[in-house]
């Protein structure tokens, strides 16, 4: 029987006649399906918004077709509620070890640039922001108020987040990705592509960066180069200090994003164990931390 989410892909206004959505694996916060239409492939990204992580489906539709005039992303074909419609992009989804590699992370490093860059050019009024610190109040919020089993931490994440704030101190506000999770890199062989700009807003490139090192344990020796390459200029104290507080605010935010996913997301993924695993990356990402700030 099919789903409601594979009824709607395959009755979208687009389709001038009969199409069939295969389910595709993976997506925390959207349904996807391909669909091959008058002998060309899509990818359907089926979802409403989800006002519990600041996921609005208008944002999305802006960065998206922005980021594909500014070369980066694949093309939105359709939207309506609900739905997007993207061409479909042969390649390879990355994975962690593969951005590992010095030779991926030198592709990745002009790629954020352009986001960064080149993306605002093509952006309609109405676009969001995302400045993570404010983001984790936000989840904090919401777990108090849906009596959270994680309510008795969240005084003591939330001194931890002021504290990370501060010694991230003033940053230059670009238009960041925000989700650098290594599936959301596609290896078209002459071409990467960044997709999925659910969390996309205007931030600090410093989270990008700091994100791509969390999700995808990055050496501190490739941080480090991430760094001086990005800024063209010797890594200082000051800003490996900020950089450092960004990495550590960045497993937060995933350690509670995962916390109000256990309250209200219904798939089949194992999000208490994957609460855990990031609030012990962000225990020891912040004892690092401490190790350079008292040095």
């Amino acid at each position: 029987m099919k789903s409601t989410a594979q009824h709607l892909a395959e009755n979208l206004s687009c389709w001038q006649a009969p199409v069939l959505a295969v389910p595709l694996d993976g997506g925390l916060t959207n349904t996807n399906f391909k669909v091959c239409y008058k002998n060309e492939d899509y990818v359907i990204r089926i979802g409403e918004d989800i006002p519990e992580h600041g996921i609005m489906r208008f944002n999305e539709l802006n960065a998206s077709q922005a980021a594909y005039q500014a070369g980066i992303s694949p093309q939105i074909t359709h939207s309506e509620k609900g739905a997007l419609v993207i061409r479909f992009i042969e390649g390879e989804t990355l994975n962690a070890a593969d951005i590992r590699k010095q030779d991926m992370l030198e592709r990745i490093l002009p790629l954020l640039k352009t986001c960064h860059q080149q993306v605002p050019r093509y952006l309609q009024a109405g676009c969001l922001s995302f400045w993570v610190f404010q983001v984790n109040r936000n989840y904090r919020a919401t777990l108090a108020q849906t009596n959270s089993r994680y309510c008795a931490d969240l005084n003591q994440l939330m001194e931890l987040n002021t504290q990370l704030e501060a010694a991230v101190g003033r940053v230059h506000i670009s238009f960041c990705h925000n989700d650098m999770l290594a599936a959301n890199f596609i290896d078209g062989g002459d071409k990467l592509w960044l997709i999925d700009w659910d969390y996309a807003g205007f931030n600090s490139p410093l989270f990008d960066l700091a994100n791509l090192s969390a999700n995808n344990d990055l050496s501190q020796q490739q941080q480090r180069w991430l760094l001086e390459n990005y800024y063209e200029q010797a890594v200082s104290e000051k800003l490996w200090r900020s950089y450092s507080a960004m990495k550590c605010a960045s497993l937060l935010r995933e350690a509670m994003w995962s916390m109000v996913s256990e309250q209200f997301t219904q798939l089949d993924f194992d999000y208490p164990a994957y609460t855990a695993e990031n609030l012990r990356r962000f225990n020891s990402a912040y004892s690092e931390f401490l190790a350079i700030t008292e040095a």
